[in-house]
Protein backbone atom coordinates (compact mmCIF):
# COMPACT_ATOMS: atom_id res chain seq x y z
CA UNK A 1 0.00 0.00 0.00
CA UNK A 2 2.97 2.37 0.69
CA UNK A 3 4.23 2.03 -2.63
CA UNK A 4 0.91 2.38 -4.63
CA UNK A 5 0.79 5.51 -2.83
CA UNK A 6 4.10 7.19 -3.16
CA UNK A 7 3.37 5.85 -6.82
CA UNK A 8 0.44 7.70 -7.05
CA UNK A 9 1.55 10.82 -5.53
CA UNK A 10 4.79 10.89 -8.04
CA UNK A 11 2.50 10.38 -11.01
CA UNK A 12 -0.21 13.25 -9.84
CA UNK A 13 3.03 15.48 -9.14
CA UNK A 14 4.36 14.67 -12.52
CA UNK A 15 0.73 15.32 -14.24
CA UNK A 16 1.01 18.95 -12.32
CA UNK A 17 4.49 19.34 -13.37
CA UNK A 18 3.83 18.77 -17.17
CA UNK A 19 0.10 21.02 -16.83
CA UNK A 20 2.54 23.77 -15.31
CA UNK A 21 5.74 23.96 -18.06
CA UNK A 22 4.42 21.76 -20.93
CA UNK A 23 0.66 21.85 -21.23
CA UNK A 24 0.58 19.96 -24.79
CA UNK A 25 2.40 17.26 -22.95
CA UNK A 26 0.14 16.93 -20.06
CA UNK A 27 -2.90 17.21 -22.66
CA UNK A 28 -1.58 14.44 -24.52
CA UNK A 29 -0.76 12.73 -21.74
CA UNK A 30 -3.13 12.82 -19.35
CA UNK A 31 -5.91 15.47 -20.54
CA UNK A 32 -7.46 13.71 -23.83
CA UNK A 33 -8.45 10.79 -22.00
CA UNK A 34 -10.03 12.61 -18.97
CA UNK A 35 -11.85 15.50 -21.42
CA UNK A 36 -13.13 12.56 -23.18
CA UNK A 37 -15.04 10.58 -20.38
CA UNK A 38 -16.42 13.83 -18.87
CA UNK A 39 -17.62 15.27 -22.45
CA UNK A 40 -19.50 11.70 -22.87
CA UNK A 41 -20.94 11.17 -19.43
CA UNK A 42 -22.04 15.17 -19.27
CA UNK A 43 -23.16 14.89 -22.86
CA UNK A 44 -26.93 15.10 -22.39
CA UNK A 45 -27.25 17.36 -19.62
CA UNK A 46 -25.06 19.50 -20.94
CA UNK A 47 -27.16 20.12 -23.75
CA UNK A 48 -30.39 19.78 -21.96
CA UNK A 49 -29.01 23.04 -19.52
CA UNK A 50 -27.64 24.99 -22.82
CA UNK A 51 -31.02 24.15 -24.51
CA UNK A 52 -29.28 22.47 -26.75
CA UNK A 53 -32.35 19.95 -27.22
CA UNK A 54 -35.68 19.25 -28.80
CA UNK A 55 -38.59 18.09 -28.09
CA UNK A 56 -39.58 14.36 -28.95
CA UNK A 57 -41.46 14.13 -32.16
CA UNK A 58 -45.38 14.00 -32.28
CA UNK A 59 -45.24 9.97 -33.32
CA UNK A 60 -43.25 9.57 -30.56
CA UNK A 61 -45.71 11.06 -27.84
CA UNK A 62 -48.61 9.36 -29.64
CA UNK A 63 -46.62 5.91 -29.42
CA UNK A 64 -45.79 6.24 -25.76
CA UNK A 65 -49.37 7.34 -24.67
CA UNK A 66 -50.45 4.28 -26.88
CA UNK A 67 -48.13 1.64 -25.00
CA UNK A 68 -48.34 3.57 -21.17
CA UNK A 69 -44.44 4.36 -21.18
CA UNK A 70 -42.89 7.33 -20.06
CA UNK A 71 -43.06 10.46 -22.18
CA UNK A 72 -39.79 10.39 -24.21
CA UNK A 73 -36.59 12.98 -23.34
CA UNK A 74 -35.47 16.04 -25.16
CA UNK A 75 -33.41 14.68 -27.76
CA UNK A 76 -29.86 16.55 -28.07
CA UNK A 77 -28.14 16.58 -31.49
CA UNK A 78 -26.75 13.00 -32.36
CA UNK A 79 -22.79 12.17 -31.80
CA UNK A 80 -21.49 11.14 -35.21
CA UNK A 81 -17.66 11.41 -33.90
CA UNK A 82 -15.01 11.94 -31.75
CA UNK A 83 -11.46 12.53 -31.91
CA UNK A 84 -8.72 13.81 -30.19
CA UNK A 85 -6.03 16.43 -31.60
CA UNK A 86 -2.70 17.60 -30.36
CA UNK A 87 -4.53 20.76 -28.44
CA UNK A 88 -8.00 19.47 -27.81
CA UNK A 89 -11.05 17.38 -29.14
CA UNK A 90 -13.04 17.96 -31.84
CA UNK A 91 -17.24 16.47 -31.51
CA UNK A 92 -19.09 16.21 -35.03
CA UNK A 93 -22.64 16.45 -34.25
CA UNK A 94 -25.87 15.61 -36.53
CA UNK A 95 -28.02 18.21 -35.83
CA UNK A 96 -31.98 17.46 -34.85
CA UNK A 97 -35.10 19.38 -37.33
CA UNK A 98 -35.31 22.48 -35.60
CA UNK A 99 -31.91 23.53 -35.20
CA UNK A 100 -29.53 25.42 -36.21
CA UNK A 101 -25.79 26.10 -36.29
CA UNK A 102 -26.16 29.71 -35.03
CA UNK A 103 -27.57 27.49 -31.23
CA UNK A 104 -24.14 25.77 -31.09
CA UNK A 105 -22.31 29.05 -31.66
CA UNK A 106 -24.35 30.98 -28.99
CA UNK A 107 -23.78 28.39 -26.75
CA UNK A 108 -19.96 28.03 -27.15
CA UNK A 109 -19.14 29.56 -23.89
CA UNK A 110 -21.58 27.70 -22.11
CA UNK A 111 -20.26 24.15 -23.48
CA UNK A 112 -17.04 25.89 -22.37
CA UNK A 113 -17.20 26.04 -18.67
CA UNK A 114 -19.65 22.80 -18.65
CA UNK A 115 -17.15 21.03 -20.51
CA UNK A 116 -14.33 22.34 -18.74
CA UNK A 117 -12.71 23.46 -21.86
CA UNK A 118 -10.47 26.19 -22.20
CA UNK A 119 -12.37 27.21 -25.49
CA UNK A 120 -15.10 26.21 -27.92
CA UNK A 121 -15.81 26.92 -31.23
CA UNK A 122 -17.87 25.62 -33.98
CA UNK A 123 -18.53 25.45 -37.41
CA UNK A 124 -20.29 23.78 -40.27
CA UNK A 125 -19.42 21.65 -42.24
CA UNK A 126 -22.45 20.50 -44.28
CA UNK A 127 -26.47 20.89 -43.91
CA UNK A 128 -27.24 19.55 -40.49
CA UNK A 129 -23.92 18.69 -39.59
CA UNK A 130 -21.42 20.92 -36.93
CA UNK A 131 -17.94 20.49 -36.03
CA UNK A 132 -17.26 21.58 -32.75
CA UNK A 133 -13.41 21.71 -31.59
CA UNK A 134 -12.23 22.45 -28.24
CA UNK A 135 -9.06 23.16 -26.60
CA UNK A 136 -8.06 21.72 -23.58
CA UNK A 137 -5.77 24.72 -22.86
CA UNK A 138 -4.12 27.98 -23.91
CA UNK A 139 -2.40 26.93 -27.44
CA UNK A 140 -1.76 30.67 -27.72
CA UNK A 141 0.32 31.28 -24.97
CA UNK A 142 3.02 29.26 -25.79
CA UNK A 143 2.46 28.69 -29.06
CA UNK A 144 4.10 25.63 -31.07
CA UNK A 145 3.42 24.85 -34.59
CA UNK A 146 2.80 21.28 -36.00
CA UNK A 147 5.70 19.38 -37.34
CA UNK A 148 3.85 18.54 -40.08
CA UNK A 149 1.44 21.29 -42.18
CA UNK A 150 -0.28 21.42 -45.44
CA UNK A 151 2.05 22.28 -48.74
CA UNK A 152 -0.09 23.83 -51.45
CA UNK A 153 1.24 26.27 -54.19
CA UNK A 154 1.30 29.73 -52.80
CA UNK A 155 -0.06 28.74 -49.25
CA UNK A 156 2.06 29.10 -46.07
CA UNK A 157 1.34 28.70 -42.68
CA UNK A 158 1.82 31.58 -40.42
CA UNK A 159 0.27 31.39 -37.22
CA UNK A 160 -1.63 29.06 -34.60
CA UNK A 161 -5.58 30.22 -34.05
CA UNK A 162 -6.95 29.50 -30.72
CA UNK A 163 -8.97 26.47 -31.68
CA UNK A 164 -5.55 24.88 -32.21
CA UNK A 165 -5.85 24.65 -36.30
CA UNK A 166 -2.71 26.08 -38.32
CA UNK A 167 -3.96 29.48 -39.83
CA UNK A 168 -2.25 29.89 -43.60
CA UNK A 169 -1.93 32.47 -45.65
CA UNK A 170 -3.50 31.71 -48.82
CA UNK A 171 -2.43 34.13 -51.82
CA UNK A 172 -4.67 32.41 -54.34
CA UNK A 173 -8.04 32.00 -52.29
CA UNK A 174 -6.82 35.71 -50.76
CA UNK A 175 -4.46 37.54 -53.10
CA UNK A 176 -4.35 40.90 -51.11
CA UNK A 177 -4.54 41.54 -47.30
CA UNK A 178 -4.46 44.10 -44.76
CA UNK A 179 -2.06 44.08 -41.55
CA UNK A 180 -2.31 46.86 -38.75
CA UNK A 181 -0.41 46.95 -35.48
CA UNK A 182 0.73 49.34 -33.07
CA UNK A 183 4.35 49.48 -31.80
CA UNK A 184 5.22 46.52 -30.05
CA UNK A 185 2.53 44.51 -31.19
CA UNK A 186 3.98 41.71 -32.87
CA UNK A 187 3.40 42.39 -36.76
CA UNK A 188 7.05 42.64 -37.60
CA UNK A 189 7.45 39.06 -36.38
CA UNK A 190 4.10 38.29 -37.99
CA UNK A 191 6.02 39.41 -41.52
CA UNK A 192 8.97 38.05 -40.22
CA UNK A 193 6.92 34.96 -40.11
CA UNK A 194 5.20 35.37 -43.56
CA UNK A 195 9.00 35.90 -45.27
CA UNK A 196 10.01 32.63 -43.97
CA UNK A 197 7.16 30.57 -45.54
CA UNK A 198 7.90 32.29 -48.74
CA UNK A 199 11.21 32.04 -48.90
CA UNK A 200 11.59 28.61 -49.89
CA UNK A 201 8.73 29.19 -53.02
CA UNK A 202 9.31 30.08 -56.65
CA UNK A 203 7.81 33.28 -55.93
CA UNK A 204 8.92 37.16 -56.17
CA UNK A 205 9.50 39.06 -53.19
CA UNK A 206 9.55 42.61 -53.43
CA UNK A 207 9.85 45.34 -50.38
CA UNK A 208 8.64 48.73 -49.80
CA UNK A 209 9.91 49.63 -46.55
CA UNK A 210 10.43 53.53 -45.44
CA UNK A 211 11.90 53.28 -42.77
CA UNK A 212 15.13 53.28 -44.59
CA UNK A 213 15.26 49.46 -45.09
CA UNK A 214 15.84 48.31 -41.26
CA UNK A 215 12.76 46.30 -41.47
CA UNK A 216 13.14 44.06 -44.47
CA UNK A 217 16.60 44.68 -45.38
CA UNK A 218 18.26 42.35 -43.46
CA UNK A 219 16.05 39.68 -45.26
CA UNK A 220 17.64 41.10 -48.71
CA UNK A 221 19.13 38.58 -50.10
CA UNK A 222 15.92 36.33 -51.02
CA UNK A 223 14.22 39.79 -51.98
CA UNK A 224 14.15 40.61 -55.92
CA UNK A 225 13.76 44.53 -55.29
CA UNK A 226 13.49 46.66 -52.13
CA UNK A 227 12.30 50.31 -52.12
CA UNK A 228 13.42 52.43 -49.06
CA UNK A 229 12.16 55.68 -49.91
CA UNK A 230 8.99 57.39 -51.46
CA UNK A 231 10.52 58.23 -54.23
CA UNK A 232 12.20 54.46 -55.42
CA UNK A 233 8.51 52.86 -53.92
CA UNK A 234 6.88 55.38 -56.99
CA UNK A 235 9.26 53.97 -59.62
CA UNK A 236 8.84 50.51 -58.87
CA UNK A 237 5.17 50.55 -58.16
CA UNK A 238 4.99 51.70 -61.97
CA UNK A 239 7.60 48.81 -62.95
CA UNK A 240 4.81 46.36 -60.86
CA UNK A 241 1.91 48.09 -63.07
CA UNK A 242 3.86 47.65 -66.69
CA UNK A 243 4.75 44.20 -65.77
CA UNK A 244 1.35 43.75 -64.98
CA UNK A 245 0.49 44.75 -68.19
CA UNK A 246 2.78 42.85 -70.37
CA UNK A 247 1.82 39.50 -68.23
CA UNK A 248 -2.51 40.29 -69.34
CA UNK A 249 -0.75 40.48 -72.94
CA UNK A 250 0.99 37.21 -72.36
CA UNK A 251 -2.04 35.43 -71.07
CA UNK A 252 -4.34 36.83 -74.15
CA UNK A 253 -1.96 35.36 -77.03
CA UNK A 254 -2.08 32.27 -74.71
CA UNK A 255 -5.97 31.55 -74.02
CA UNK A 256 -6.58 29.49 -76.50
CA UNK A 257 -10.18 29.83 -77.50
CA UNK A 258 -10.81 27.00 -80.10
CA UNK A 259 -13.38 24.98 -80.23
CA UNK A 260 -11.43 21.54 -79.42
CA UNK A 261 -9.90 23.35 -76.25
CA UNK A 262 -11.62 22.03 -73.01
CA UNK A 263 -13.28 24.76 -70.71
CA UNK A 264 -10.97 23.81 -67.74
CA UNK A 265 -7.66 24.90 -70.21
CA UNK A 266 -8.84 28.42 -71.38
CA UNK A 267 -5.84 30.45 -69.84
CA UNK A 268 -7.37 33.28 -67.68
CA UNK A 269 -4.90 33.84 -65.18
CA UNK A 270 -1.10 32.75 -65.05
CA UNK A 271 -2.33 29.20 -63.22
CA UNK A 272 -3.81 28.63 -66.16
CA UNK A 273 -0.75 28.97 -68.57
CA UNK A 274 2.06 26.03 -69.31
CA UNK A 275 4.64 25.73 -66.52
CA UNK A 276 7.05 26.50 -68.78
CA UNK A 277 5.43 29.88 -70.07
CA UNK A 278 3.84 30.53 -66.70
CA UNK A 279 5.74 34.25 -65.18
CA UNK A 280 7.00 33.75 -61.84
CA UNK A 281 3.92 35.34 -59.10
CA UNK A 282 5.34 38.35 -56.97
CA UNK A 283 4.42 39.06 -53.57
CA UNK A 284 4.44 43.25 -52.65
CA UNK A 285 5.47 43.56 -48.59
CA UNK A 286 4.68 47.35 -48.33
CA UNK A 287 6.33 47.36 -44.92
CA UNK A 288 4.30 51.10 -43.19
CA UNK A 289 1.39 52.44 -46.05
CA UNK A 290 0.88 55.68 -43.80
CA UNK A 291 4.83 56.89 -45.02
CA UNK A 292 3.78 56.29 -49.06
CA UNK A 293 0.39 58.31 -48.12
CA UNK A 294 1.81 61.03 -46.16
CA UNK A 295 2.96 64.61 -47.84
CA UNK A 296 3.72 67.95 -47.33
CA UNK A 297 4.25 69.36 -50.42
CA UNK A 298 2.61 69.75 -53.96
CA UNK A 299 5.34 67.58 -55.44
CA UNK A 300 4.93 65.32 -52.46
CA UNK A 301 1.31 64.97 -53.22
CA UNK A 302 1.86 64.22 -56.76
CA UNK A 303 3.83 61.72 -55.74
CA UNK A 304 1.53 60.31 -53.01
CA UNK A 305 -1.23 60.38 -55.53
CA UNK A 306 1.05 58.48 -57.99
CA UNK A 307 1.23 55.43 -55.10
CA UNK A 308 -1.57 55.04 -53.95
CA UNK A 309 -2.89 55.00 -57.61
CA UNK A 310 -0.14 52.76 -58.45
CA UNK A 311 -1.31 50.08 -55.85
CA UNK A 312 -5.15 50.67 -56.15
CA UNK A 313 -4.71 49.75 -59.61
CA UNK A 314 -2.33 46.33 -58.61
CA UNK A 315 -5.12 45.23 -55.88
CA UNK A 316 -7.68 45.38 -58.77
CA UNK A 317 -6.12 43.89 -61.53
CA UNK A 318 -2.51 42.21 -59.77
CA UNK A 319 -4.63 38.72 -58.90
CA UNK A 320 -4.63 37.77 -62.60
CA UNK A 321 -1.72 38.55 -62.86
CA UNK A 322 -0.23 37.03 -59.96
CA UNK A 323 0.82 40.22 -58.32
CA UNK A 324 0.04 40.02 -54.59
CA UNK A 325 -0.20 42.67 -51.79
CA UNK A 326 0.59 42.51 -48.18
CA UNK A 327 -0.02 45.61 -46.98
CA UNK A 328 1.26 46.67 -42.94
CA UNK A 329 1.11 49.65 -41.02
CA UNK A 330 0.67 50.79 -37.91
CA UNK A 331 -2.09 53.23 -38.58
CA UNK A 332 -5.22 52.54 -41.53
CA UNK A 333 -7.66 55.84 -41.44
CA UNK A 334 -9.71 57.64 -43.88
CA UNK A 335 -7.25 61.26 -43.20
CA UNK A 336 -4.37 59.42 -45.27
CA UNK A 337 -6.34 60.86 -47.79
CA UNK A 338 -8.56 59.85 -51.32
CA UNK A 339 -7.97 56.46 -52.51
CA UNK A 340 -7.52 54.38 -49.29
CA UNK A 341 -10.64 53.26 -48.86
CA UNK A 342 -10.53 51.97 -52.23
CA UNK A 343 -7.30 50.48 -51.58
CA UNK A 344 -8.88 49.31 -48.55
CA UNK A 345 -11.83 47.55 -50.47
CA UNK A 346 -9.53 45.45 -52.46
CA UNK A 347 -7.92 43.58 -49.76
CA UNK A 348 -9.84 41.08 -48.88
CA UNK A 349 -7.61 39.32 -45.47
CA UNK A 350 -7.45 41.29 -42.47
CA UNK A 351 -5.42 41.16 -40.09
CA UNK A 352 -5.38 43.16 -36.80
CA UNK A 353 -2.87 42.82 -33.85
CA UNK A 354 -2.83 45.78 -30.82
CA UNK A 355 -4.32 49.27 -32.11
CA UNK A 356 -3.78 52.42 -30.27
CA UNK A 357 -7.30 53.34 -31.53
CA UNK A 358 -10.76 52.15 -32.53
CA UNK A 359 -10.37 53.83 -35.78
CA UNK A 360 -7.90 51.23 -37.07
CA UNK A 361 -9.81 48.63 -36.36
CA UNK A 362 -12.98 50.17 -37.83
CA UNK A 363 -11.07 50.27 -41.29
CA UNK A 364 -9.49 46.74 -40.54
CA UNK A 365 -13.01 45.09 -39.76
CA UNK A 366 -15.95 47.66 -39.56
CA UNK A 367 -16.85 46.47 -43.17
CA UNK A 368 -17.14 42.93 -43.06
CA UNK A 369 -17.10 41.57 -39.15
CA UNK A 370 -18.14 44.91 -36.70
CA UNK A 371 -18.11 42.53 -33.75
CA UNK A 372 -14.12 41.54 -34.66
CA UNK A 373 -13.76 45.56 -33.77
CA UNK A 374 -14.17 45.21 -30.09
CA UNK A 375 -12.05 42.17 -30.39
CA UNK A 376 -9.17 43.47 -31.85
CA UNK A 377 -9.15 47.05 -29.47
CA UNK A 378 -9.28 44.63 -26.35
CA UNK A 379 -5.52 42.78 -27.06
CA UNK A 380 -3.72 43.23 -23.90
CA UNK A 381 -0.38 45.30 -24.21
CA UNK A 382 1.78 41.60 -22.67
CA UNK A 383 0.41 39.82 -25.30
CA UNK A 384 2.46 40.49 -27.99
CA UNK A 385 1.81 38.70 -31.31
CA UNK A 386 -2.02 38.25 -30.69
CA UNK A 387 -3.88 39.21 -33.61
CA UNK A 388 -7.47 38.87 -34.97
CA UNK A 389 -7.73 37.82 -38.29
CA UNK A 390 -11.06 37.60 -40.73
CA UNK A 391 -11.59 38.38 -44.30
CA UNK A 392 -14.66 39.29 -46.61
CA UNK A 393 -16.71 36.17 -45.60
CA UNK A 394 -17.30 37.88 -42.51
CA UNK A 395 -15.79 35.41 -40.12
CA UNK A 396 -12.70 35.96 -38.11
CA UNK A 397 -10.48 34.21 -35.44
CA UNK A 398 -7.80 35.07 -32.84
CA UNK A 399 -4.50 34.06 -33.59
CA UNK A 400 -0.91 34.09 -32.92
CA UNK A 401 2.55 33.73 -34.89
CA UNK A 402 5.23 31.52 -33.24
CA UNK A 403 8.10 33.97 -32.24
CA UNK A 404 10.92 34.35 -35.13
CA UNK A 405 14.21 36.82 -34.40
CA UNK A 406 15.23 38.54 -36.91
CA UNK A 407 18.65 36.21 -36.95
CA UNK A 408 16.29 33.38 -37.69
CA UNK A 409 14.74 34.69 -40.54
CA UNK A 410 17.60 36.16 -42.02
CA UNK A 411 19.41 32.61 -41.82
CA UNK A 412 16.44 31.52 -43.54
CA UNK A 413 16.41 33.86 -46.39
CA UNK A 414 20.26 32.96 -46.80
CA UNK A 415 19.64 29.51 -46.96
CA UNK A 416 17.17 29.84 -50.07
CA UNK A 417 18.85 32.67 -51.08
CA UNK A 418 19.70 30.70 -54.72
CA UNK A 419 15.66 30.60 -55.24
CA UNK A 420 15.49 34.50 -55.59
CA UNK A 421 14.15 34.51 -59.49
CA UNK A 422 15.73 37.03 -61.83
CA UNK A 423 13.56 39.71 -63.37
CA UNK A 424 15.13 41.59 -65.25
CA UNK A 425 12.37 44.58 -64.73
CA UNK A 426 13.29 44.88 -61.23
CA UNK A 427 17.01 44.38 -61.72
CA UNK A 428 17.29 48.18 -60.81
CA UNK A 429 15.65 47.92 -57.84
CA UNK A 430 17.58 44.64 -56.61
CA UNK A 431 19.20 45.64 -53.24
CA UNK A 432 22.99 44.97 -52.92
CA UNK A 433 24.14 42.62 -50.58
CA UNK A 434 27.62 42.66 -49.86
CA UNK A 435 27.78 39.68 -51.49
CA UNK A 436 28.35 38.21 -54.92
CA UNK A 437 25.27 35.52 -55.76
CA UNK A 438 24.87 34.35 -58.91
CA UNK A 439 21.26 34.15 -60.61
CA UNK A 440 20.93 31.83 -63.30
CA UNK A 441 17.50 33.03 -64.83
CA UNK A 442 15.66 30.02 -65.40
CA UNK A 443 12.23 28.83 -67.65
CA UNK A 444 9.88 30.82 -65.15
CA UNK A 445 11.77 33.82 -64.48
CA UNK A 446 12.42 34.52 -67.78
CA UNK A 447 11.37 38.06 -68.68
CA UNK A 448 7.24 38.47 -70.12
CA UNK A 449 7.01 38.61 -73.62
CA UNK A 450 3.61 39.03 -75.05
Amino acid sequence: MTAFTVALVLVVAAAGLLRWRRPAWYWLAFGVTLAALRVLVRYRSVMDACGLTVPPTRWRLSLARATNQPIPEPRPPRIRRLWPTRTGLVLRLKLRPGQDVFDIAAASDRLRHSFSMFGVTSREVRSGVVEVRMTGYDVLKRVQMPAETETLPMRVPVALREDGSVHYRDYRAIPHALTLGATESGKSVYQRNLVAGLAPLDVALVGIDCKQGVELFPLARRFSALADSPDTAAELLDVLVARMADVYRLIRTQQRITVDVPDAEIAADIWDLPAELRPTPVVVLVDEVAELALYATKEEERRRDRIITALVRLAQLGRAAGIYLEICGQRFGSELGKGITMLRAQLTGRTAHRLNDETSANMAFGDIAPDAVLAAIQIPAELRGLAIAGDSSGGWHRIRAPHTSLRQAVNLCNRYADRTPYLPELAPFRPSTGTATELVPSAKAAPVTA
